[in-house]
């Protein structure tokens, strides 16, 4: 991290200083909750090539034993988040949890094992019938099938025009998704098809009344923590200090609700490893 520290930055809102505040006071009451893809990782063409920052382990090893826990609330399998973060067998991870699929997955540190509920109808339907439903959108050809186990993606990064690619395959995805008793969650040039009433909100509120902590940090990039973000504000409103971060600037919606924007993962990783230092002087 070079000879100077990284300082804690000042979040721009007053809700999101008095739970920064709030977490430094007391961080043994305290969750702090992480988007993986876009926020501890960079976002790059391949999803099978993401990688944490390579600063996010030691970094959230640091932060991880002076809160109640970390959380890293994503998409992905519990289990590939776990690989591709280089999160097991890291000496301070032990208060790590990883939610996958939204939650409907879980990884322990402490124990080194996945909990995972059988696989969907809807979502194994939609498995076999999505490569015959993408042929007949010859002229997107670039989009490719990501399988995520309990949910499947498309993505349109590789496609010769992303964005047009990812409009043409709305619509449709969508109406395919709901025929199998699925929702469509967009992102950034991907479009997943997943069972409902499974969100990072929902995965995120589980967690925080799980911990009884009082106070919340969630930080993400793209509109499927949109969800989360609504979790920390109910919490807010219930007299829980919450801080809202976003990595990168590329989803308005997401940015203009957060407390506290940060360029990209390696400046996330930095403000972590800075608070980690504050709570350990505080």
């Amino acid at each position: 991290m070079g000879s100077t520290p990284y300082p804690l930055p000042t979040p721009a809102t007053a809700a999101g200083a008095d739970g920064l505040a709030a977490l430094l006071a007391r961080p043994g009451k305290a969750v702090v909750a992480l988007d993986f893809d876009g926020t501890l990782a960079e976002i790059v063409p391949d999803p099978e090539q993401a990688r944490a920052h390579p600063r996010a382990a030691a970094a959230l090893a640091a932060l991880a034993p002076r809160v109640a826990s970390v959380a890293v609330i994503t998409g992905r399998p519990a289990g590939v988040a776990v690989r591709y973060g280089g999160f097991a067998g890291v000496p301070g991870l032990e208060h790590l949890v990883v939610l996958g699929h939204y939650g409907a997955e879980r990884w322990d540190a402490v124990t080194g094992t996945v909990h995972a509920p059988a696989a969907n109808p809807g979502v194994e339907a939609v498995r076999a019938e999505l490569p015959g439903f993408l042929d007949r959108f010859g002229a997107w050809r670039g989009t490719w099938i990501e399988e995520k186990g309990q949910a499947v993606a498309v993505h349109t990064r590789r496609a010769s025009d992303p964005e047009a690619a990812f409009d043409a395959l709305r619509e449709p995805l969508a109406g395919l998704a709901a025929r199998h008793g699925l929702i469509l969650e967009p992102g950034r040039m991907v479009l997943e098809l997943r069972p409902p009433g499974v969100d990072k909100g929902v995965a995120l509120a589980k967690y925080v009344r799980e911990t009884g902590a009082e106070t919340v940090l969630y930080a993400g990039d793209d509109l499927g923590d949109l969800p989360a973000y609504a979790a920390v504000e109910s919490l807010r409103a219930d007299g829980h200090p919450g801080l809202l971060v976003c990595s990168g600037t590329e989803v308005p919606e997401l940015a203009e609700r957060a407390d506290l924007l940060l360029p990209g993962p390696a400046a996330v990783v930095d403000f972590l490893a800075a608070v980690a230092r504050a709570a350990a002087d505080a």
